[in-house]
């Protein structure tokens, strides 16, 4: 499952998503963790130390890497060189699976021992000095994007991502590449406001949307989120003096988590496996190559010098095969 956590800043998403993440790996799934945010705080959160999550390898200063081995040998494409973020795959390029070895993890990613569990970090890298005044920081998250266009996941295989504060996912096609995307808002209305702008901006693409709220005291709290995001919330987490220790910096074991929030979190991992059930192999494909194309004709063919329409293999379907044959061994499992 790609799993994608958004929300306003400050509204408990990088705290909500590593909770997730924790969840996960203490029932034994495979899980690897993404730091996609401006601010990169989950390595810290998931226990990390600061010196730590300073020292992770940042993806997008792998990039050429990265492209270089996803290009495989795919005929369309001539070099790394000519690869965008937005490059679709096709037959002859290399896919990424959850639970494998290879270059890229190698390079990129770094385990994360738990209290119960572990998983892989990946992190796109923290917004420097010198990308100031001449990056944007969307530019670093497109390894990312590139990364999902070519990862091939079953059931109980999960990649959460920890996307960057309010409506600035939507500045790329990444936004499109989750099978569900949990949105966290506070009781607010500036809490709701992104869950606004977020279902309008999403609904165009079909984005599965189910609304987490945090930071939640009591029954008035919960009604204001009724009220607001309607039928859209699946959830809510509660005041939490756990998370007030976690983020104090102490170590808190998961399952001293309140029973009520621990529950949330089994909500959460509900509502992620129902989504692969619905997942549509063409329409992933669709809107990868639909993105493809308008970064393509905006700045993609002037910056390679060549048509990247050229590179859409017509006859490729990111995991229709694998999907349909792992979801008939889990029914006969």
């Amino acid at each position: 499952m790609k799993i994608a956590f958004v929300g306003k800043g400050g509204s408990g998403k990088t705290t909500l998503s590593a909770l997730f993440i924790r969840h996960l790996a203490a029932a034994g799934r495979p899980v690897i963790a993404v730091d996609a945010d401006i601010n990169q705080h989950l390595g810290t959160t998931l226990g990390l130390t600061d010196i730590q999550t300073a020292a992770m390898p940042a993806l997008g200063e792998h990039l050429m890497q990265i492209k270089e081995y996803l290009r495989g040998s795919n005929p369309l494409i001539g070099s790394a060189e000519e690869m965008i973020k937005t490059t679709p795959p096709g037959r002859g390029s290399r896919l990424l699976r959850i639970v494998e070895e290879n270059p890229v993890y190698a390079a990129c990613a770094r385990p994360v021992a738990l209290d119960e569990g572990s998983v892989r970090l990946l992190a796109t890298g923290a917004f420097a000095e010198e990308d100031l005044g001449v990056a944007c920081y969307h530019s670093k998250v497109g390894a990312v994007e590139l990364l999902l266009n070519h990862l091939v996941d079953g059931p109980d295989e999960y990649i959460v991502t920890d996307m960057t504060a309010g409506s600035d996912s939507f500045a790329s096609g990444l936004f499109t590449r989750f099978d569900l995307t949990f949105l966290v808002a506070e009781p607010t209305r500036k809490g709701v406001s992104v869950y606004r702008q977020y279902k309008d901006y999403a609904r165009d693409f079909g984005v599965a949307l189910r609304v987490v709220g945090n930071k939640v005291q009591g029954p008035d709290d919960l009604d204001f989120l009724r009220r607001e995001v309607g039928d859209d919330l699946l959830t809510a987490f509660g005041q939490s003096p756990w998370v007030r220790r976690l983020e104090q910096g102490a170590e808190p074991e998961l399952k001293t988590l309140e029973p009520a929030n621990r529950a949330v979190l089994a909500q959460l991992k509900a509502a992620a496996d129902a989504a692969f059930g619905l997942r549509d192999p063409q329409r992933y494909t669709r809107q990868a190559v639909h993105f493809h194309l308008r970064n393509a004709e905006t700045w993609g063919n002037d910056r390679t010098g060549i048509d990247l329409a050229s590179q859409v293999d017509d006859g490729f379907v990111l995991g229709a095969e694998t999907t349909a044959d792992r979801l008939n061994a889990a029914a006969h499992a």
